[in-house]
């Protein structure tokens, strides 16, 4: 019996000790668990920090995560060729430990145009606007959602985005032409990239000296790819834009063949004056003329003060009399001549100067740009070094001629060697060429024009290009005396217009046979619908006329609206005609629909 009882207590002891080890468990199961979701907390809590640290946006940190394993990545992408391609990103990540960007799968993911393989021949889009450039091509890895538990808490920017790369942040041409421009008229195309959008650059430079122009786009400050990495591992965008338009672009660099223009320019200069104005008017200048119009004040144009521009180098590429000069200017046209400087001067009071001057006298050069914020009808001379040839460096001759840019150009170039200064001891990328073999210098050094040429490392362009300068003042005079003349009568002539006309309205045809060899056709139309509201100074009309199964076509311009056509016609046979319109010469309309007729 005391047995029994002492076996009974003992068991009862184990039972308790099994309970209360139980219990214990739990409790500290139950403890663990709180502390792991109290640490998810606290990363949740600083991971949302570091992100309203960056964007000054109240975010929910959780609802983003959740976003981000439930839905995935999703992508909508616009054109089917990768140099015309901006695509629409939701939760698109950069991983900056691998320096890529990251598409996450999950059943909800959204990839158009779902290319395959066909997204590495060569890239998914271009992310900056010099078009086929293989360092600016952009691409993603891909990975599924369930992937994120293995990778660092992704830091969230629920601001949207466009992302893409400066081209060279250094140089001015290439910040407006390359850079601002594009994003600019971007940030039209998509209504949710307005003042608080934010840009981002990933092409890894530093601010560069023109940062401050890159901020007038948005209220935000834009991000740099360092700044990525400073943020956190894993970098998660909630709604993103990437690549730009390159439609502003009218210059090519010559990285395939010597450098011009665009063969197909899409841009004309109403839209670079839309740019330019918005420029201003977020750096607070407003053009004297406007200024004047608002006040009712507005002058005759011949008593208004006009003045003339010189822009000054003066590091390279040096005006060697630049004094001599400004004085023969004021002399030669009784105006006033300012000196402006990008080294000397803030570009806001740069740009507020050019926007009222009659005439920009400068070496060729990156300043040259700012000619987009003259007035219309100012004259734009550009001075070239020895041995350069003005028509084989076009980028702001192209601009100024762009239509509605209004803008006169003309180009001046030393033909005298003993007018020039050249520094064959600078480093290679100032004009160099201490660092070649001494047969090349020499050849160099005789040379009388610099050959086309590729982009971007030719010594003989380099060595030339920065020379110093002695104007020859009387055959530079001779250039601008023509250049104010074409200006004057600018101003007196009516502007031209540059509306294309609609299609010709109700396009007939009426045949008749007089022999067996011989027949007639008449054609008739009426006036496009909004001529009646325009007044053109010419309009003509043209007919192309072809018979059904050849390949070519009889062209013919016509002055009236109905035409019999006997010449070429043949009985029993069926012709195809279009018909369009021409205003000015030069401003086609769309043809009608093809007219079918037979004889």
């Amino acid at each position: 019996m005391h047995t029994s009882v002492v076996g009974c207590r003992m068991s009862l002891g184990l039972l308790f000790n099994g309970l209360l080890v139980s219990v214990v468990a739990a409790l500290l199961w139950e403890y663990s668990k709180l502390r792991e979701h109290a640490t998810v907390l606290e990363e949740e809590l600083h991971m949302t920090q570091k992100s309203q640290d960056l964007t000054k946006a109240h975010i929910d940190y959780h609802l983003a995560l959740q976003g981000l394993h439930e839905d995935g990545t999703r992508m909508v992408c616009s054109s089917k060729m990768h140099t015309d391609r901006i695509c629409s990103f939701d939760y698109l990540c950069y991983c900056t430990e691998a320096d890529e960007f990251v598409f996450f799968h999950s059943n909800s993911s959204i990839m158009l145009p779902n290319l395959g393989s066909r997204r590495f021949q060569p890239a998914l889009l271009d992310m900056s606007s010099v078009e086929d450039h293989n360092t600016q091509y952009f691409n993603f890895l891909e990975l599924p959602t369930a992937a994120l538990k293995f990778l660092s808490k992704p830091v969230f920017v629920p601001d949207v985005t466009l992302i893409f790369n400066r081209f060279n942040p250094d140089n001015l041409m290439h910040v407006f032409h390359d850079d601002l421009l594009p994003a600019f008229f971007t940030m039209k195309l998509y209504s949710d990239l307005d003042d608080r959008a934010r840009l981002v650059f990933m092409e890894g430079w530093g601010e560069g000296p023109h940062f401050d122009l890159y901020r007038l786009l948005s209220n935000k400050q834009p991000l740099l790819k360092q700044q990525l990495r400073d943020l956190g591992k894993l970098i998660c965008f909630t709604k993103s834009y990437v690549g730009v338009s390159k439609m502003t672009t009218w210059y090519q660099y010559g990285f395939v063949q010597p450098q011009g223009p665009k063969a197909n320019i899409l841009v004309s200069g109403n839209e670079i004056r839309q740019f330019s104005k918005a420029v201003m008017l977020k750096m607070n200048i407003t053009r004297i003329e406007e200024v004047e119009k608002d006040a009712g004040n507005a002058r005759d144009d011949n008593k208004k003060d006009e003045y003339i521009v010189v822009f000054s180098r003066l590091t390279t590429r040096l005006i060697l009399n630049e004094a001599e000069l400004m004085i023969a200017l004021a002399q030669e046209f009784q105006m006033k001549v300012f000196k402006v400087s990008l080294e000397e001067q803030s570009f806001p009071s740069i740009v507020q100067v050019i926007s009222g001057a009659s005439m920009l006298v400068s070496m060729h050069g990156a300043q040259l740009i700012t000619s987009l914020f003259l007035p219309r009808g100012a004259v734009v001379v550009e001075l070239f070094p020895f041995a350069i040839n003005p028509e084989h460096y076009v980028p702001y001759k192209t601009l100024a001629n762009l239509p509605g840019m209004d803008l006169h150009y003309f180009s001046w170039r030393n033909t005298k060697k003993e007018n020039t200064v050249g520094h064959p001891d600078r480093p290679w990328e100032q004009g160099g060429i201490a660092h070649l073999e001494k047969e090349e210098q020499e050849q160099i050094l005789a040379s009388q024009e610099v050959s086309r040429h590729l982009c971007c490392r030719n010594p003989e362009w380099l060595f030339r290009i920065y020379q110093d300068t002695l104007i020859d003042i009387p055959s530079l005079l001779v250039v601008l005396r023509e250049g104010m003349k074409t200006r004057l009568s600018f101003k007196k002539s009516k502007p031209v217009s540059k509306i294309h006309p609609g299609r010709v309205r109700q396009p007939q045809c009426q045949t008749s046979v007089q022999a067996t060899d011989k027949a007639q056709l008449t054609i008739s139309w009426k006036i496009p619908w909004n001529m009646k509201y325009l007044k053109v100074k010419e309009v003509k009309y043209e007919v192309w006329i072809q018979e059904q199964g050849e390949n070519t076509y009889m062209p013919y311009i016509l002055q009236q609206l109905n035409y019999t056509f006997s010449e070429n016609i043949k009985p029993f046979i069926t012709y195809m005609v279009w018909v369009r319109c021409i205003f000015n010469n030069n401003l086609l309309g769309p043809f009608a629909d093809v007219l079918v007729c037979r004889t």
